[in-house]
């Protein structure tokens, strides 16, 4: 594919992201951005992987995919396991490729761990699987109730506590159980490589109670689109509710109002609830003091304008012609 007339030619490999919680419009200003500045979308976001998850992950429709190219989207199957490792690897891989085209390669997404990762250089913990110790905690859950075990994540590993949904039983379990079976021993995991070099981060946020409305609304669009049938249609092709990446928000809830364990108007406000919960453990990742993070108020008419004014700067310092003129509005297809 041609490059973009406006782009400039770089001299180095430079890498954008734009990093956020839900809702914000992450994947809206990296299309943007991607039309703008001549680049590839690489998607960061945990569930977005997952193939028959369109609805309830916020996934680019077909159209918006049309529009810019898309990687990490749709490349395996709910009842198949994706984590840190395979991201690493994914994203590393569609990097090098998008760099091997001369184009721009932009990470968007909230999954906070596979940003850092990604970033920072990270090693994915080495912490084989401990049936025994599964069990017994496990059977602490349920003696004690999850919490019980929460409480020791707290204790062992505060930092990655506050990353996790307490009531989420099977990754509290794994995080605990990582922590003491990895070699060496404790958190952040330590860096098998360089961070990434050459790289500029932006962030999108906008006052609280404005997200929370925006994350409501879009729940009310979702269901409205189909997403109770996506779960039904999941749960038909055998897939086993409440399990991997059908435990998510939203999946979740729409099970357990299919099982018969709550009604659909429940289901649509544990869900929005749960949402907004999922927003603020992502500024646990993406901490408004950051100074990696360029943050932008999303809820600005002209984000996308001054979006691509901080990425014609940088690119502008980074090689060998003259700046884009930042104030050409960004391509809308």
């Amino acid at each position: 594919m041609a490059q973009n007339d406006r782009a400039p030619k770089l001299a180095a490999s430079p890498v954008i992201f734009i990093v956020g919680p839900t809702a914000s419009g992450k994947s809206r200003l990296a299309l943007a951005l991607a039309q703008r500045f001549d680049g590839e979308i690489v998607n960061a976001d945990s569930r977005q992987v997952y193939r028959l998850m369109d609805i309830g992950t916020a996934k680019p429709s077909p159209e918006e995919q049309a529009q810019a190219p898309h990687h990490l989207l749709d490349i395996c199957d709910p009842g198949e396991s994706f984590n840190l490792a395979c991201f690493l690897s994914s994203a590393t891989a569609a990097i090098d490729y998008i760099h091997g085209r001369g184009r721009l390669p932009i990470i968007a997404g909230g999954s906070g761990q596979y940003v850092w990762g990604l970033l920072e250089g990270w090693q994915v913990p080495v912490a084989a699987p401990q049936p025994q110790f599964r069990r017994e905690m496990l059977e602490e859950a349920q003696r004690n109730g999850p919490m019980s075990v929460y409480q020791q994540l707290q204790l062992a590993d505060p930092d990655r506590a506050a990353q996790l949904d307490p009531r989420n039983l099977r990754r509290v379990i794994r995080a605990l159980e990582v922590h003491h079976f990895r070699q060496p021993s404790g958190s952040p995991p330590a860096r098998e490589r360089r961070p990434l070099d050459n790289t500029f981060i932006i962030g999108l946020t906008m006052p609280r109670e404005e997200l929370y409305k925006r994350i409501d609304q879009r729940v009310d669009r979702m269901l409205a689109s189909g997403m109770l049938e996506e779960v039904q249609g999941l749960a038909a092709k055998g897939y086993r509710l409440g399990q991997g990446p059908l435990s998510s928000t939203g999946y979740r809830e729409m099970g357990q109002h299919i099982t018969g364990e709550i009604n659909l108007e429940e289901a649509v406000q544990r869900t929005k609830f749960q949402t907004h919960r999922l927003a603020r453990r992502q500024y646990t990742w993406f901490k408004p003091q950051d100074p990696r993070i360029n943050w932008l108020d999303s809820s600005d008419p002209d984000v996308a304008i001054q979006a691509a004014a901080l990425v014609t700067d940088f690119l502008a310092s980074r090689s060998c012609y003259g700046k884009i003129d930042p104030h050409t509005p960004p391509e809308t297809g």
